[in-house]
């Protein structure tokens, strides 16, 4: 149903690279970039994310109560996506583990502050 979402960034190539390593783990790359604008994803397939600088000038800020979430393989790839975005300057907002049955997540924020997790749902 989501065909992309797009994050604000202050520091295009910072972001870059902390999204260039999950993107990695996942998979996938840039699809398309310019001097403002960055997407990761594959033309045609799920949908993907973009960073971008503001259209409109100002400061790039995090949205209270937004997330993005990241679809995993499994257990192995949550914890593989948290340790990445941890070692690429994220900060933790809740180490990989079983939230509720069949739902194993991490949740981290980029450079920027935005928040993510990375989950696998599992049939019971």
């Amino acid at each position: 149903m989501i065909g992309y979402v797009t994050l604000g960034t202050n520091d295009l190539q910072k972001a870059a690279k902390f999204y260039d390593a999950l993107a990695k783990e996942l998979g996938t790359g840039r699809m398309k970039e310019n001097d403002k604008f960055i997407a990761f994803g594959s033309p045609g397939g799920n949908g993907g994310i973009g960073i971008c600088k503001p259209n409109n000038g100002q400061p790039a800020t995090v949205a209270n109560g937004v997330m993005v979430a990241l679809k995993a393989r499994d257990r192995a790839q949550v914890d593989r996506l948290y340790e990445c975005a941890i070692a690429n300057g994220g900060t933790c907002e809740g180490k990989p583990g079983q939230r509720f049955e069949g739902f194993y997540a991490a949740y981290f924020r980029d450079l920027d502050g935005n928040k993510l997790n990375a989950f696998v749902m599992e049939r019971p």
